[in-house]
């Protein structure tokens, strides 16, 4: 693919946003899946990745961050470009159209036509782990851990949910080239969430 930060024959490069958060977990997963990952912290670095994943964290904080880095539109205009994210808990509030519940003046980066809840199932005490059916993962559930997790109140047409609570809550979604977890399949021994992200990016790659 024109313009791609990696060739045929090169692992895929993959940013994770460094501004805030667990963006270190994320960058060992992805190096034990064979990607090249890149910390990103400035917009210049944005035309040296494939795909980008933004981590948990502070949805607030990395917001205001973004946006005094400088970050914010050309995030805008290259997931509006089609480059592959994906956004796990703080990172799906970011990807979101729309945010219930935020801070006043938060705003997100959108791509993904749904709205969000954040801290939906309390604090940190309230954090839990459950097993999650999701059929794009294959047949085995996935055990998933929500930590000052956000959750999905609606889903525009354009979106798939990937998984959901018994209680039919979303906590999983794909929208063309993105991709949104409440969850943290960082902090797990399952990394099958990464390696789909990382076959859409190289899905993306050659197309």
């Amino acid at each position: 693919m024109a313009g791609s930060a990696t060739t045929q024959h090169d692992s895929p490069r993959i940013g994770v946003l460094a501004l805030q958060g667990d963006f270190r977990e994320h960058r060992r997963v992805l190096a034990e899946l064979g990607a090249v990952t890149v910390a990103v912290r400035r917009s210049s670095e944005l035309d040296e990745i494939d795909g980008l994943v933004i981590p948990g964290g502070e949805s607030t904080v990395m917001d205001k961050l973004s946006r005094s880095f400088g970050l914010s539109e050309p995030l805008k205009q290259k997931i509006a470009e089609g480059l592959p994210v994906y956004g796990t808990c703080a990172g799906l509030i970011m990807l979101s159209r729309e945010i219930l519940d935020g801070a006043e003046g938060q705003q997100s980066l959108g791509g993904l036509d749904i709205a969000v809840r954040r801290n939906a199932f309390g604090s940190q005490l309230d954090s839990f782990e459950t097993d999650l059916d999701i059929p794009a993962l294959g047949e085995h559930p996935l055990h998933a851990v929500f930590i000052r997790a956000p959750v999905v109140e609606s889903v525009g047409e354009g979106v798939s949910v990937l998984a959901a609570l018994e209680d039919g809550r979303v906590v999983a979604v794909e929208q063309g080239n993105l991709l949104g977890t409440s969850f943290h399949p960082e902090v797990t021994s399952d990394h099958r969430f990464h390696d789909y992200f990382l076959q859409k990016v190289r899905g993306h790659i050659h197309a």
